[in-house]
This record gives structure tokens, sequence and C-alpha cells, in this order.
């Protein structure tokens, strides 16, 4: 009640700003109102390596609920998602053998590393509606974020340029008792921004047992000491909890996507989060030769789950710092550009297990018994980076770069402390992770790169323990070198974009993590694959009149994906030239959006997902499926300092049936069959009011 009553009266305060503009530098459509400060954005600490951003043109495609959808629209990437409280984000392949969540990228928030200690990453955790762009990096070719195999995503919030202050609100409803509400405040002045912004977002779900609810406060805000200095403050809260439906198996999909998985819909699974974040950053540019900003940082998460086969209580404290130089020399006679810099992760992660007494529950639900576990870890990760450019040619430019990893993880037992070999420390071999860009401009429109980088993979947490729940000492980080070749085109007015990239990237050591039980998993590093594809992302915008625009746009992955070497010694099988199970061979992302001159505007997405080995045999696959969307919209400044807006949208037009997400090599147990599907909603609809008010 309390929740609803804060939703209805930030109703009535007012919100939202939408109108757009474009920014020829990164041809990125942002709100009028906001800027991306340049010391949170990492487009300046990658030097030349090719990334793609997501900004409010594409996040304009869909609900502000679809976090997922706006990803998916960039080539290379495909987001799986079970749940709001379930996806899995994978780039050109990598950690689609990841049984949940996300891995092996690395995510930023404001440049603030918000991955934990082992690699996890949980997107679900962050409001669409607080963010102004994403920036995806994708494979190790960001020496600066990591050097992760799969790359990195950084989510950059909303920055106020010179603008008064304003309220602002977008409310939004719609199917499955969706109701989501964004109140924000911003104030600017010479010396101080700040941006407050509270969201609260409420559904019951398409399936059974999979309502979600979540309350998140963001604060921002730059106060500037000096000409040549800055400090930023960041806070984020995220309290949300999650009912959990889980995967059901091939037959309960096809009689009715809708349901739970038996066994958690009767202990009625639920995981309930709060998460933190707490950033302290400055920045002082001495000149144009050097210039630094440093950050600490503290995040908090706490973790509490009831599953049918236990109830696991956890948490994580994380904390570090992040520092980094920048600026350019006079070397002979072109000016080098240099960034230099360290990111120190440090995290205590508790967790223990409990029995969970639902079947004695008299229907109730889960009830926590006595305790099975206790454990904790300690687990530090250390990034130190350089990154070199220099223009060889006034065309022709190169940059190297290196990345020095070191991980060590210190697991403790402490419900067996007494037993023999229930602890254990795990330094891992330090990594030196060089890359090697070359970028040659044909014009001030045109460029063609080259890359060539190493990443590594950290194991997962259930990777490095073995069925005995000690430290595992012959696991290793995967590692691999990633080729690229790729173009960059864009029309001298703006209106065409053509992005086309092939890369080829052999991965050994390939860590696997085989289910042995209930939500019981072991690794193991199992033999080599070879990722290799096509990305493409393209738009044009045709100016039909001065009021009536139209862009179409296509987004196309092409991969081939295989295992080089994997012999699966338990099922005596060899897998070797098997495509890799998880990834759909082709992914096609188009739209249109139709802009018109009195306010309205219309945008159709369609996704093409190709079918998915689901089995590293190859002997089941996922159905193929499309999906279209439609939003509709009007926007108009009712008054000099009032702007309203108004949009409808419709979310799987056709009502297909289809897998929003699926688990790999999934296995029965007590005589039930693998339960490898996710199912997507099924028709759905949404609707937003949005208002800002400047005072």
């Amino acid at each position: 009640m309390k929740k609803s009553i804060l939703f209805l009266c930030s109703l009535l305060i007012t919100i939202s700003s939408f109108s757009q503009t474009k920014t020829q530098k990164d041809s990125v459509t942002v709100l009028n109102e906001v800027i991306v400060i340049d010391t949170l954005t990492a487009k300046n600490e990658i030097g030349i390596t090719s990334s793609k951003i997501i900004g409010a043109k594409i996040f304009e495609n869909y609900s502000p609920v679809d976090f997922i959808s706006s990803i998916n629209q960039v080539s290379g990437v495909y987001a799986l998602s079970g749940a709001l409280n379930t996806n899995r984000i994978t780039i050109r392949g990598v950690g689609s053998r990841t049984p949940y969540g996300t891995d092996k990228l690395r995510l930023y928030y404001n440049n603030i590393p918000v991955t934990n200690g082992t690699g996890f990453s949980t997107i679900e955790a962050y409001d669409l509606e607080n963010l102004t762009s994403i920036e995806v990096i994708k494979g190790p070719k960001g020496t600066g974020f990591g050097a992760n195999l799969g790359g990195a995503i950084i989510l950059n919030t909303k920055q106020l340029s010179n603008s008064p202050t304003k309220f602002f609100n977008t409310s939004t409803v719609g199917s499955y008792g969706l109701l989501k509400n964004s109140l924000g405040f911003t104030h600017t002045q010479d010396d101080f921004y700040m941006t407050l912004q509270y969201g609260h977002l409420e559904i019951d779900g398409y399936r059974e047992n999979s309502s979600f609810n979540r309350d998140g406060i963001l604060l921002n805000s730059i106060f500037k000491l000096s000409s040549k200095s800055e400090l930023g403050l960041l806070v984020n809260h995220i309290d949300y909890t999650a009912q959990i439906a889980s995967s059901i198996n091939q037959a309960d999909f096809d009689e009715d996507p809708t349901q739970a998985s038996f066994t958690w819909k009767a202990a009625k699974g639920y995981e309930d989060n709060e998460y933190s974040l707490v950033g302290l950053s400055h920045t002082y540019t001495a000149n144009s030769k050097l210039k630094n900003t440093t950050s600490i940082f503290y995040t908090y998460l706490d973790h509490y789950e009831t599953r049918p086969f236990n109830i696991l209580d956890e948490y994580t404290n994380g904390f570090g710092f992040r520092t980094l130089f920048s600026g350019n020399l006079r070397v002979w006679e072109n000016n080098l550009s240099y960034t230099l810099g360290a990111e120190l992760y440090k995290d205590e992660y508790a967790w223990g297990t409990f029995e969970n007494l639902y079947e004695n529950n008299n229907g109730n639900g889960s009830l926590q018994g006595d305790r099975l576990s206790k454990n904790k870890e300690f687990r530090n990760q250390l990034n130190s980076f350089a990154t070199v450019s220099y223009p060889i040619t006034t065309k022709l430019i190169a940059q190297f770069g290196i990345n020095i990893n070191k991980t060590q993880y210190d697991f403790r037992n402490l419900f067996n402390s007494g037993s023999v070999n229930t602890s254990a420390n795990r330094n891992f071999k330090t990594l030196a992770l060089p890359s090697l860009d070359v970028s040659y401009s044909f014009s001030n429109s045109n460029r063609l790169y080259a890359s060539v980088s190493r990443g590594f993979s950290n194991p997962s947490l259930e990777e490095t323990l073995t069925p005995e729940g000690v430290i595992n000492p012959d696991i290793i980080q995967e590692t691999g070198i990633n080729y690229e070749l790729g173009m960059e085109h864009k029309s001298d007015d703006n209106r065409l974009q053509l992005d086309i990239a092939i890369y080829l990237m052999p991965i050994k050591n390939l860590l696997v993590a085989k289910r042995v039980g209930n939500d019981q998993y072991i690794g193991r590093n199992a033999g080599k694959t070879r990722h290799q594809g096509l990305d493409l992302d393209w738009s044009y915008r045709f100016d039909l009149s001065e009021k009536i625009k139209l862009t179409p746009f296509i987004s196309y992955t092409l991969t081939d994906h295989r295992f080089v070497d994997f012999v699966d010694e338990e099922a005596n099988a060899d897998y070797s030239g098997n495509p890799l199970t998880g990834v759909p061979k082709h992914k096609l992302n188009s739209g249109l959006q139709a802009k018109y001159g009195n306010g309205f505007y219309t945008n159709l997405t369609h996704q093409f997902v190709d079918k998915i080995p689901l089995t590293d045999s190859n002997s089941l696959t996922s159905s193929s499926f499309n999906l279209i969307n439609i939003k509709l919209g009007y926007r108009k400044q009712i008054f000099e300092k009032l702007l309203f807006g108004v949009d409808f949208g419709i979310n799987n037009v056709t009502d297909t049936k289809y897998a929003q997400s699926v688990l790999i090599n999934a296995s029965g147990f007590g005589g039930n069959a693998p339960r490898y599907f996710y199912p997507g909603n099924n028709i759905n609809y949404y609707g937003s009011l949005k208002f800002s008010y400047t005072l």
C-alpha cells in the first residue's frame, strides 16, 4: 500500500523530458537536456578501439521495462531473459555456456566496476530510465575495461547540460499488472550539478509465480572545485523481490507456457535483493598533457533465495578504486595520446544454505530449516592497463595497449571447519593481455580498422569448487586471441550509418560447468572453441518532407562458433566440430522509425532468432522465432515550461510462442524430463504518460 501511495503521489507531481537531438560526434541520439559528461564516458579511454553506443534513439523503440531488447539491437550481442530477474548476456558467443546469469564480460556503472569477484554481473539491478546510454565493447579490445573475452558493457546515467531546475516523471501501465513510475529532479548551476531519481516497478508476470517488485533511488552529483578540479558523488540503491517460475520441459512448454516449474511453484520460490553502490570520484585537468580521474567505491549485495532443494542466504561486500591518467604528448611531429591506469576490486562473499521444509508447511511455501553449509570467500582482482595511440600519417593511426591481470580466491568452509582440506587459497597466474589496433581513415566519414587482442575469463565460483566443496587446484583461466577487421561509414549529412566487422577468436582451456545435482555444478577445462562471425549494423534516414522522416535500420549477426577440441569423458563422446551450445547461428533485428512534424511518431521493430543447440551433442535444438513490436507516440510543448507526451505499445504482435531463454545441457532428476525452456511473453500491451516541468 505504501508503494502504491508513493506511485500515485509521484504521478501527480509531473514528469519526463523526451525531445531528441542528434550529436554528430558519435551518432548517438540523446535527450535535449542531457549530455554524457566527458569524465564518465568510455569513449575517451579506449582510443581508436571500436565500440557501439546504445542511446535514447534505441531506447525509444521499446517499453521502459524492456532493457534486454535494447541490448539485443546491437549486432554480435544476444541477451536471453528468463524473467526480469533472470538475464544472460552473451557477446560473440562468449558466456553462452553459463547456466544462469551473465559472466565473462565486465560491467561498469559510470566507469565504476560492478562485476563481482568471480566475474558475474547483474544487469537487472539497474533501471533503464536512469540511463542516457549503454556502451558495448565486443571482445577483449578494451584493455582499460578488463580485457575479458566477452568484452565490457558501460552503463552511463543521465547528465544535465546548462539547463535550469526540472522535475520529470514517466508513468507506465500495461499487461500482467505492470505499473512503473520514474520520478526525477535535476538542478544545475555554475559549480554544481545534481540529479535525484526514484523509480518503482511492479508486475505480476506472464507466468505463474513470476511477480517482480523493485524500488530504486539514484543520486548523481558533481561539484566543481575549481577550473581544473571537480568532485563527483554517485549513490545507487536497488531493492527488489522477484518470484521464480524457473524453466520447464518441452511437454509443459507445448501444453501451457504460463505454468511454473512444479517444485518451484510448490515452494513459492523467490529471491529478495538489496543492492547498494556508493562511488566518489575526483577529476583533475592539469593541461592538455595530463588529466587524472580517480574513483573509490563500495558495493553491497544482500541476497536471499528460496529454492525447492534449499534456501540460499548470502551477502557480498565489495570495494576498490580506479585511477586513470590521460593526455597528449608531442612526439616528433605529431601528438601521442596515452592512457595509464589501474583498477583494484576486492570483495568478501559469505553464503550459507538451509533446508527448505516447504513440503511440511501446509501449502504456504518455503520454510527455513537447519543449516546445511556456511562459507566465505575473499576475492581480489587487479587490472593494470596502458594504451598509446600515435598518428603515423594524417590518415593512419596505430594504438598499442596492455592489461595485466592478477586474480586471487581465498575460500573458507566455516561449517565443516574441522574437516581436512575444506579451505583453500588459489592464486591464478598473472596474465599479460596485449592489444594492437590500426585505423585508416579514407575521409572524415569512412574508416577501416584492424585489431588483435588477447583476453581471458575467470572461472565462476561453482567452477572453482570440487563436488566435496573445496577449491579445485586444476582449474585455470580461459584465454583467447581476438582477430578483427571492420569498417565504419557514415554519410556527410549523417543520415547513413554502416558498421561491418568480421572476427575470429580461438579460445583454449574452455571452462565447462557440469551439473551434478540440484543447483550443484562442477567445472573443468575441457578443450578449445573457435568463435568466428560477422556483425553488421545499418541505418538510413529518409527525409520525405520537412516534417516526415523515416529511419529504417538493420542489425544482423552471423555466427559460426564451434568446438575445436572437446571430448566429454563421462559420456565417452567427442563433440569436436559441433556448433557451440547456446548460440543461434543467425540473429536479425530490424525496424522502422517514423517521425512526423506534428509531434507523432511510430516505431516498428522485428527480431529473428535462429534455432539454438541445447546439448553439446547437438541432438536437440530450440525452435527459431520471429517477434514484432510496435510503438506509437505523441509529444507536445504545451506551455513554455511544460512538456507532455504519451505513447502506446504492443509487444509480440503476432502472439508467437517462443523461448526467450534456454538452459543448455539440462539434466532431469527423479525421473523428470530435463527443463530447457523459459517461455517468452505472449502478446502484451503498455502505455506511458510523460511530463517535464522547468522552473
